[in-house]
Parts: structure tokens; C-alpha cells; sequence
């Protein structure tokens, strides 16, 4: 709350400087900042009295939008990428889509790793179980295991995330 939105009836003042001015009725408060060309900004409504501080309020908001788009710039949003496997794969095979995981880690994303099953391979679930342990022994440099190889519906699933440097 800003200038005339502010309705305690004493509100404990900050200037513009940061020094602590004292408890000061509202009126006293608000023409203080009308004096010096700034807004009476309602910092603390929870504390008995409120704090206010005096400052330009265009500017103060102006800073923090600033900080917040620099902050969302240099975050990193971390996809799912994900790499099917069948449960009868040639080494080749292999070989390529494990290159897959290899890059989509090092870029810094989570890797989905799939074994699908058709037909009667469902009944050799363990194939599918090696497959995955495979991989993960073989990133386990690179990557922890988010959760662990899990069959679900025709498909075994396991989810790696690159480690943290």
C-alpha cells in the first residue's frame, strides 16, 4: 500500500535514506514524503504500528522487475528428454541411443529411459531390467538414478538426472 491507501492512524517511519525516523502520526508521515517529492510506501503491515518507508515507489519497482528478469535470464529450465529401448536392441542400437542419453545429460536435462515391450516380450521383464541396469552403470559418473527402473503397463521406465558440478 502506497500514500492514501494506507489507513493505520500512527505508522513507524523509515526515511528516505534508511535512518530510522520514529512513530509518527499518518498526516505527519505523508506530508513528509509529499515535501521531499516521494511516496509513502507501506513496507511491514503486520507490525504494531506498520512500518513506512519513504522512497520513489515508480523507481523502487522499476529495480525489482529489473532483478526478477535478470534472475528468470539466468535460470536454467530442465527438460525431460526421453529414449526408448526395445527389449531384443542390437549392441548398435544400443550404442546410438546410449550416445542419446550421454548428450541429453551433459546438456543438463533429465533423461527418461523406456524399455517398450510388444506382444509376448512383456513375459521377459527381466530383459528389460538388464537393459536399464546397463545404462545406469554406465552413467553413473554423470547421472543418479531418480527413480529406479519400474514396470509400468507395457513399459519399464527409469528416470535420470545429471549430477550437480
Amino acid at each position: 500500500m502506497i500514500n492514501d491507501e494506507i489507513r493505520a492512524k500512527e505508522v513507524r517511519l523509515v526515511g528516505a535514506e534508511g535512518e530510522q525516523i520514529g512513530i509518527k502520526p499518518i498526516r505527519e508521515a505523508l506530508q513528509m514524503a509529499i515535501d521531499l517529492n516521494l511516496d509513502l510506501v507501506n513496507v511491514a503491515p503486520q507490525a504494531k504500528p506498520p512500518v513506512c518507508r519513504i522512497m520513489d515507489y515508480g523507481k523502487f519497482r522499476y529495480e525489482t522487475q529489473k532483478k526478477e528478469k535478470e534472475a528468470r535470464k539466468n535460470q536454467k529450465i530442465v527438460d525431460l528428454k526421453e529414449v526408448w529401448f526395445r527389449a531384443n536392441i542390437e549392441e548398435h542400437d544400443y550404442q546410438t541411443k546410449f550416445r542419446n542419453v550421454i548428450k541429453f545429460l551433459g546438456e543438463g536435462d533429465k533423461v527418461k529411459c523406456s524399455v517398450r515391450f510388444r506382444g509376448r516380450e512383456i513375459t521377459h521383464a527381466s530383459i528389460g531390467q538388464k537393459i536399464l541396469e546397463r545404462v545406469k552403470t554406465e552413467v553413473e559418473d554423470i547421472s543418479v538414478v531418480e527413480r529406479q527402473p519400474k514396470l509400468e503397463g507395457r513399459s519399464m521406465i527409469m528416470i535420470l538426472a545429471p549430477k550437480a558440478q
